[in-house]
């Protein structure tokens, strides 16, 4: 498509610009799997919640993974700067709108302290769930090990863009291909928004390739750095490249998980639909009662020292997190029982688990008003 005289661009789609179409067959509800698998864990619902101090506390992780989900806790946030963050986790609710950016600034310029990294790794580890831990890739040459000691499941490498040729003439940049290979665990990594950035990253080795950009709701990246490639293409490019790697490699499966801009259940279910294995979500979650937000949300980026790209939300209360996964909803804007909308979509296009599902029809629907 022409933009002008002198660049041309392709169309790209948001979720909100597809639909999934129904088939000729339908199943009950309780007859759909969406179980997944990702390496030796297999977990009842194809669900991450994303790594946001105002989403996922060690806790707030076992409970999760009590329900068939899997938490990533992040470990560049509060939880591994302070042995006690829930005071300003309350004076995060507090503060107002303009004064959020630059407490949260200095709240974060805290270092970061291995010892704390080792001691909420082991806290959800001694509970029996899958423990999913994330650093960024700025950090985890510095903190990886401690991260491996404390006997982590699953490592994340996420960033808002992540990929596996940075060039540096300042620092020596994360070599990911030789770093994944010397690991004894499985690395998810991520993001990525193209087709040619997601076959580099699953080169590496890695487990999974998380696609977008994730921050979602309160996201600015769009506006400060003009970064920005919608959802649905997104997911597609990224599905694109499982399929072409799988040739290359003989039969290596990378699992693609949707990072980012996915706040309701018909939003997850079309993600899937395009070729996600899972999706990585969080702003659900920020309304859990049990979320340790107090019914705020925020991203890593919104306390970045020098250039912040994510806004603290207000999105209030509305359940507790089993009634946002499993239901039942009180509400008809798809923000509650997330997964039974989802099994409830897959009854109705016919498909009886998420490999199947992945095959369905889906169209494009230019009269719908994508959000930002």
């Amino acid at each position: 498509m022409e933009i002008g005289r002198g660049k041309s661009g392709r169309r790209a789609y948001a979720l909100d610009e597809i639909g999934i179409v129904p088939s000729r067959r339908t199943r009950h509800p309780e007859e759909v799997s969406i179980a997944w698998q990702i390496d030796a864990y297999r977990f009842g619902l194809p669900l991450v919640v994303a790594p946001m101090d105002s989403v996922v506390s060690p806790r707030t992780a076992v409970e999760m993974g009590r329900l068939g989900g899997l938490a990533v806790l992040d470990l560049e946030g509060l939880w591994t700067r302070y042995s006690d963050p829930e005071p300003l986790l309350a004076e995060a609710a507090e503060l107002g709108d303009e004064a959020a950016t630059r407490r949260f600034q200095e709240i974060y310029a805290e270092p970061i302290k291995e010892d704390l990294i080792g001691l909420r790794i082991e806290e959800m580890k001694a509970t029996g769930i899958v423990t999913a831990a994330r650093l960024s890739p700025q950090r985890t040459v510095r903190h990886h090990k401690a991260v491996i000691d404390a006997g982590a499941d699953i490592f994340v490498i996420r960033g808002t863009t992540v990929s596996a040729e940075h060039v540096s003439g300042k620092a020596e940049p994360l070599n990911l291909k030789q770093f994944i290979y010397e690991l004894d665990v499985p690395v998810i990594v991520g993001g990525c928004a193209t087709y040619t950035a997601a076959l580099h990253l699953m080169r590496t080795g890695a487990a999974g390739v998380l696609a977008g950009f994730g921050g979602g709701s309160g996201h600015t990246t769009a506006a400060v750095l003009g970064v920005a490639v919608p959802m649905a293409t997104t997911i597609a490019d990224v599905a694109a490249a499982r399929r072409e790697y799988l040739d290359e490699s003989g039969g290596r499966y990378v699992h693609v998980i949707a990072d980012g801009g996915m706040a309701r259940s018909g939003d997850i279910a079309k993600a899937l639909a395009l070729g996600a294995d899972a999706v990585m979500v969080g702003s659900p979650f920020a309304r859990a009662a049990q979320a340790p937000g107090r019914g705020y949300h925020w991203g890593s980026e919104a306390h970045h020292p020098e250039l912040p790209r994510s806004a603290r939300l207000q999105v209030g209360t509305i359940g507790t997190l089993e009634q946002i996964l499993h239901g039942p909803s009180t509400v008809s804007d798809g923000s509650m029982n997330l997964m039974g909308a989802l099994r409830r979509t897959m009854a109705t296009s016919g498909y009886s688990d998420l490999k199947e599902f992945q095959r369905v029809e889906v169209v494009v629907t230019p009269s719908a008003t994508p959000r930002p």
